[in-house]
């Protein structure tokens, strides 16, 4: 009896050795919460001043893998149609085809396509797809380690970028005189878990 005791234990001991003592996590998906999130930019109006935006409609999800990050992904789908600059007037030429081109092209979308892990979140380069035009972008995405439970029962995380990108690239030249060709971005998400 003593001696299969020990002989189970021994094998169990050989397993976890082999097996790294514990079992690989599996990657945990998140939904995208809009009500704590959002997508802002400025841009340069006749190098004088900045000119605040910000999208109202935007969806996404986050794939987050701790043991294996190259196995993490992001995607987020952007409205045009809820471009907001709090002035009716330049949000509606905003949404013409001088621009956005909304009734042509109503989203902006990413998608992931490599993702590593760097100090205080990941370096993330994807497929950004605006105005017809689909570009590789890499940026820096902070976060993701910390977990919080709120409201009870609901984990989430929190992950934020900041990223540069020229309109020209993606088709958008109209009036460069007047309105930046550089267009500097903000987005600040949480995932709720699913």
């Amino acid at each position: 009896m003593r001696k299969g005791f020990f002989g189970a234990v021994l094998a169990l001991g050989l397993l976890a050795l082999l097996g790294n003592g514990a079992p690989a996590r599996a990657a945990d998906d998140y939904t995208l919460d809009a009500a704590h999130a959002g997508v802002n930019f400025r841009i340069s109006h006749l190098g004088l001043s900045w000119v605040y935006g910000r999208f109202n409609k935007f969806s996404g999800n986050l794939t987050i893998d701790p043991d294996d990050p190259a196995k993490s992904a992001f995607a987020l789908t952007i409205n045009t149609d809820s471009v907001d600059t709090n002035n009716p007037q330049r949000d509606g030429h905003l949404r013409s085809p001088d621009f956005f081109n909304v009734k042509q092209f109503p989203t902006i979308s990413f998608k992931s396509t490599a993702v590593k892990a760097i100090k205080d979140g990941y370096e993330v380069t994807g497929d950004l797809t605006m105005h017809g035009v689909k570009k590789a972008v890499t940026f820096t995405l902070k976060g993701g380690d910390k977990v919080v439970e709120f409201p009870k029962g609901t984990q989430r995380i929190g992950l934020t970028a900041s990223l540069v990108l020229k309109r020209s690239d993606f088709d958008m030249k109209q009036l460069l005189e007047a309105v930046g060709d550089e267009v500097h971005i903000v987005i600040g998400v949480e995932g709720v878990k699913q």
